[in-house]
């Protein structure tokens, strides 16, 4: 059991002891929405279904808020961004408490509480709303938290998310009305504290996948519906129309008609499959030319059974896409890349242009079926060398494309490590280990080298069904990142593409921007600009970072998203760090790229310096703003 050490509180009259009036909590309800609303979703019974808990989850965060002004918790939040806040400790409090009423069992002679019942709002109608999958790491914790009782699924949410000590528990469930806390306690301690699990996307209601309902029922309640408000139009139709009636619906075809064009992209007889010499004589190098591969392509029951679902998943398929991607059905008659046995399931491969559609199923039965989506348009050369096959066991298995040659496995971080090769069957490459599933410290990160006729290039797993494409250089002529210079600027910094694991990524550039003398006789640090790109073209992510001689990894000093920094487009950046030299002293370091004339220091921080680089004397914990001066006098800000 963790410690039961509690921080002194404060008597009445002190400081935390006040009141919250509506505006306070608003504003920390707002500023903390999304782990709000996680927080009542893990503490939910798991009983009421993923979809419901969805909507339930931002329910009980919604109705969070006091009607008045309301006494304030003394239990503080355990957190910077939260520490003292009445606001946020109140509405925590509401959560917990309304998520725990959720869970008790109805009584025959008194009215329910309200978050007993279905939530009025948010409501949404023919679809069901889940949270993205996790991994295996993240159902075992899911499974374990649905066998515990209310109270301790509370108390290990409140310690995993929150950071709680237990004496800080103990006092938001006895507020929230738990009778039983040292059970609880103890209950909960049956659970691995595997918490940095409850951040994964698996228990984030605010990022959901879409599905719908029972369509067959809905579909008879709908003509029911419809057939009864037929009756009562046409009774008044009749009177009020004229002798016409209604005009022709033009060319639109009858209500329900059959679409040849829809029947023959479910024909698994019509499905496109490229001549397997396709690739060697034509120009181009992307999905079009590979060929249909597996020892299953002649299968048309597997094959009918992926296009049907394809079509219309059932509320049992797991259904995954990257951002951006549509899931709807194929247009016409997509391409087969791949249809055969993959260690414990049967996994089909298509390709209908714009996208890549994954099948899974087990070897017996569909039970478990999973259908995954990835935006594949434009996808060319490097881009469209490879495609995940399955993951097992933390490893990943790929088919790459026809032209490659040879296949293998490097750590991204230790670039004198050297070069494992992968055997290539039948353009299928044997399973190697894969950071898209990695929860723990970042210490080593695999990524895969192919090699074709033109030469080598690097691709990482990033969670989806493409890996992401890794290059170097200036963002206006990068090159493949499987050179010793590029791997060599890649290492220290090959952990921070955990930062857009699934994002729907397409490539990362990572760019050596400059480098800097330390000062205090230091040595020399390296800044460099890594950026993302992902096949929606926006969401794209951009990271400033620092390394330092002796530093194993590179350390984020800045970052944004949608910004025209470090790109094609515009590839400038400035970014700056408080940096603390061995002497002791502090420092503000800032570097810019080599077309930086001119920068300045502004804020709690004044200096400036000619050139592209800055380092004035400061002090801990000082803020400062950043601004330079390109070649032609064009202005730029720090990146943030």
């Amino acid at each position: 059991m963790q410690s039961q050490d509690v921080a002194p509180r404060p008597g009445p009259g002190s400081p935390t002891d006040r009141v919250v009036d509506v505006e306070q909590a608003e504003a920390a309800l707002v500023e903390h929405y999304p782990r709000l609303v996680r927080l009542a979703y893990l503490v939910l019974p798991p009983a009421l279904g993923r979809s419901r808990r969805v909507l339930a989850a931002h329910s009980l965060a919604q109705r969070a808020l006091p009607r008045g002004r309301a006494s304030a918790p003394v239990i503080p939040a355990q957190s910077a961004a939260r520490d003292g806040d009445p606001g946020y400790a109140y509405v925590r409090l509401q959560v917990v408490r309304t998520a725990l009423e959720a869970g008790l069992p109805l009584k025959r002679r008194a009215w329910p509480k309200r978050s007993q019942l279905p939530p009025l709002l948010p409501q949404v109608w023919g679809l069901r709303l889940f949270p993205r999958p996790g991994g295996a790491d993240e159902l075992a914790l899911d499974q374990r938290l649905s066998a515990l009782s209310g109270p301790a699924r509370a108390v290990y949410v409140l310690r995993g998310l929150e950071k709680l000590p237990d004496g800080d528990v103990r006092e938001v469930l006895t507020e929230a009305g738990v009778e039983h806390v040292d059970a609880a306690l103890c209950e909960a301690d049956t659970v691995p504290a595997r918490y940095t699990l409850l951040d994964s996307p698996e228990f984030d209601p605010c990022s959901l996948q879409a599905r719908p309902t029972d369509l067959m029922r809905r579909r008879r309640h709908t003509r029911a519906a419809l057939a009864a408000a037929a009756a009562l139009a046409v009774c008044g139709a009749l009177v009020t129309l004229p002798g016409d009636g209604w005009g022709p619906d033009g060319a639109a075809a009858p209500v329900y008609a059959q679409n040849p064009a829809a029947e023959a992209a479910l024909d698994p007889g019509r499905l496109v499959k490229a001549s397997p010499a396709a690739w060697k004589t034509s120009g181009r190098t992307d999905f079009s030319v590979w060929p249909a591969r597996g020892d299953l392509t002649g299968d048309s029951a597997l094959l009918r059974r992926a296009l049907a679902v394809w079509a219309r998943p059932g509320e049992t398929v797991r259904v995954s896409a990257t951002p951006g991607t549509p899931t709807g059905g194929p247009s016409g008659p997509p391409q087969l890349l791949y249809a055969g046995d993959v260690d414990t399931g049967r996994v089909v491969i298509l390709h209908d242009g714009l996208r890549i559609a994954r099948y899974a199923e087990p070897r017996t039965g569909t039970a478990g079926a999973a259908l995954d989506f990835a935006r594949a348009d434009g996808a060319t050369g490097a881009e469209a060398a490879a495609v995940v096959l399955d993951r097992v066991d933390g490893n990943v298995r790929y088919l790459t494309a026809p032209w490659v040659t040879k296949a293998a496995e490097r750590d991204l971080s230790k670039p004198g490590a050297g070069l494992m090769d992968l055997t290539l069957t039948d353009g299928i490459t044997a399973p190697l280990a894969s950071p898209a599933t990695h929860t723990g410290a970042c210490t080593t990160w695999n990524v895969l080298q192919l090699t074709d006729a033109s030469g080598s290039s690097l691709l990482s797993d990033l969670g989806e069904l493409l890996p992401a494409h890794l290059t170097a250089g200036r963002p206006t002529s990068p090159k493949e990142a499987t050179g010793a210079e590029a791997l060599s600027t890649w290492a220290p910094f090959a952990c921070s593409l955990a930062d857009v694991r699934g994002q729907g990524v397409r490539s990362v550039n990572t760019w050596g921007f400059a480098r800097q003398l330390l000062p205090d006789a230091s040595g020399s640090a390296a800044w460099v600009c890594t950026r993302a790109e992902t096949w929606r073209g926006e969401g794209t992510r951009v990271l400033a970072q620092f390394h330092t001689p002796g530093g194993l990894f590179g350390a984020v000093t800045a970052k944004a998203g949608d910004v025209p920094a470090c790109g094609r487009r515009d590839p400038h950046v400035l970014a700056g760090v408080l940096w603390k030299s061995q002497a002791g002293s502090w420092y503000l370091l800032a570097a810019g790229d080599r077309n930086t004339r001119f920068v300045r220091a502004t804020g709690g921080v004044s200096g400036s310096a000619q050139g592209n680089l800055l380092a004035v004397p400061t002090t801990q914990g000082a803020q400062a703003g950043l601004e330079g001066t390109l070649e032609g006098g064009r202005s730029i800000n720090g990146l943030r």
